[in-house]
């Protein structure tokens, strides 16, 4: 009940921080929304409805594959956290701080990504076409960053086509750092390599199954200076599980030498979920 209320609160400060940089920076410059926003701004031009009905239609397909491909909690926090952003955006006035576009588009993209990053992070999603983002990363397991500007950037572009140009290129510099940030943020895609040297290897061993779902491969060691025996524990982990690596640790054997190592890649099964 405490991590869903933590998760809980993280959502409604995410909502919060989206809500102002669009109604602070992105929306009195008047820089181009990206993700759903975007796309139901551009059928509104086209079709006789309003963009939040389009917003709302656009959900319901993403909602369900969300719910299918990624999960029903993900799904439910992730509607959570558009209920509370469209309350927000209502309650928090249009305020115009600077009239370069350039530092609008900035610090817009920079708090729109922190938003969306802190989600992820608590397995949720801003909703929208952040559900199609994450479901690409986890199927390829690379930074959700790229799959970001890169679907935003399609939208970008056609909405420079309908609407301003120049306030589109000003479009991409904000979903350029949104997704440099939320990469900096949300890193699932990071793997680490930990070599456990240890004297209570079997002790280690479980302790680390029992919090990780993670394969381990034991490999024989002596001390070079005692000449004692020892157990190398060597294993891959996101960056998201070296919190609680570190602690099974300290818990069970506090003398134990670890050394981390960034995996540039992995070829082999390997658990993405």
């Amino acid at each position: 009940m405490v991590n869903e209320l933590k998760k809980l609160l993280v959502i409604i400060f995410s909502a919060f921080l989206l809500a102002i940089s669009l109604n602070f920076f992105l929306i009195p410059a008047n820089v181009f929304a990206s993700g759903f926003t975007g796309v139901s701004q551009l059928l509104a031009t086209i079709l006789p409805l309003s963009t939040g009905i389009m917003l709302f239609l656009l959900n319901i397909p993403v909602a369900i594959i969300g719910w299918l491909k990624i999960g029903k909690s993900f799904t439910v926090y992730s509607f959570l956290n558009v209920a509370f952003t469209t309350l927000f955006l209502e309650i928090v006035p249009i305020t115009n701080y600077s009239s370069d576009i350039l530092l609008n588009a900035v610090f817009g993209g920079v708090i729109a990504a922190i938003g969306a990053g802190i989600t992820l992070k608590v397995g949720a999603s801003t909703g929208g076409i952040d559900i199609i983002v994450l479901i690409l990363s986890r199927l390829s397991d690379r930074p959700v960053g790229i799959y970001f500007f890169l679907l935003n950037g399609v939208i970008v572009l056609a909405s420079g086509f309908l609407f301003d140009p120049e306030k589109a290129l000003y479009t991409l510099v904000t979903l350029y750092v949104t997704s440099r940030v939320i990469d900096a943020i949300h890193t699932r895609h990071v793997k680490l390599t930990a070599m456990i040297v240890t004297k209570k290897p079997e002790e280690l061993r479980q302790a680390i199954h029992e919090r990780i779902t993670r394969g381990i491969t034991r490999l024989p060691a002596k001390g070079g200076y005692m000449a004692d025996e020892k157990e190398v524990l060597m294993t891959v982990i996101t960056r998201y599980e070296l919190y609680d690596l570190k602690h099974i640790i300290d818990s069970v054997d506090p003398e134990a030498f670890t050394n981390i190592i960034e995996t540039t890649g992995i070829y082999g099964l390997f658990r993405k979920e």
